[in-house]
């Protein structure tokens, strides 16, 4: 009985801290753009940092579970995920960070769940229910507090922008969350997704090839100081964190232990960044989290639905 508690208490440290560092992220690319860099730039070396342990994570993934036969059908199943789920949905994140603060990128991000609710509802003929309606009406009421906020203390064409990119990125997320379910059992959910984003930075080299520049290459040592946290403090290791800790308590526990992210991220900037926080803010905050709490838990069987 010990050991089960001391198992899942370190499950909900290693998830806490992997949330943390990852909802810090959106801070450091704010901290980038404070050179002489643009989206691309930012985050060719966010993964390029990030790179090398990557393909150690796929290397010692295949050692650990033994190599998997895949058919051309799955091989392209990864390519097309990698390219959605994660160059697609980094890119927008990033082109949105460059006109939107931090607090409220993590905000829509966060309603990715909600999105997968929509997009089943769409386009494979689930059901919503009643639980979920309310879910939905709070968490956008909750988005569209902390945005009415953001344009009244900004540029309303900037932040509508910014917001645009950002819900493309929590679109294109959700797009790769339903589309990973029937290859994670073949592959494993720790190659399959470290393979994921070996494709997404392909992706990313291969752009930043065709649109970067030579100039945004040099840059002083503080950048790059900054570009080495942001693509192992805050990609590579919380990856890892939150896959050790979802091991060890499961995926609800580690949903709910995840919801401290929008929160960390407004305090955080604030300290950083010098982003206010507003009565507003916490409030569309706390609507969006709640709301994607119910979402999130909401059992499977339901006696009601719409």
């Amino acid at each position: 009985m010990r050991e089960k508690l001391s198992t899942e208490w370190k499950g909900v440290v290693l998830v806490l801290v992997g949330a943390l560092l990852f909802s810090a992220k959106a801070v450091v690319v704010k901290l980038t753009y404070r050179y002489e860099i643009s989206a691309i730039g930012s985050l060719f070396f966010r993964m390029l940092f990030a790179f090398p342990f990557l393909v150690w994570i796929a290397w010692k993934a295949e050692q650990e579970e033994g190599k998997t036969i895949l058919t051309k059908k799955d091989i392209i199943h990864v390519l097309l995920m990698g390219v959605v789920g994660y160059y697609l949905a980094s890119l927008f994140d990033f082109l949105g960070l460059k006109y939107i603060s931090a607090g409220l990128e993590r905000i829509i991000l966060f309603i990715y769940p909600t999105l997968v609710v929509l997009l089943s509802f769409l386009f494979l003929n689930k059901k919503i229910y009643i639980r979920e309606v309310f879910s939905l009406l709070l968490t956008y009421t909750g988005v569209f507090l902390a945005y009415g906020q953001d344009v009244q203390l900004g540029s309303a064409k900037d932040v509508s922008l910014g917001a645009f990119f950002i819900l493309l990125s929590a679109l294109t997320y959700a797009i790769y969350l339903m589309g990973s379910g029937s290859i994670i059992p073949k592959l494993g959910a720790k190659k399959y997704t470290a393979w994921a984003l070996i494709v997404s930075s392909v992706a990313v080299f291969v752009h930043f090839a065709i649109f970067g520049t030579f100039q945004e290459l040099k840059q002083p040592f503080s950048f790059y100081a900054l570009a080495f946290v942001m693509g192992t403090v805050n990609t590579v290791v919380p990856a890892i964190f939150v896959s050790e800790g979802i091991k060890r308590v499961g995926s609800k526990t580690a949903a709910i232990v995840g919801s401290v992210g929008p929160m960390s991220t407004l305090f955080l900037a604030y300290w950083l960044l010098d982003e206010p926080i507003t009565i507003l803010h916490s409030i569309g905050t706390l609507f969006v989290l709640t709301g994607v709490f119910w979402i999130s838990t909401a059992k499977k069987a339901k006696e009601v639905s719409v």
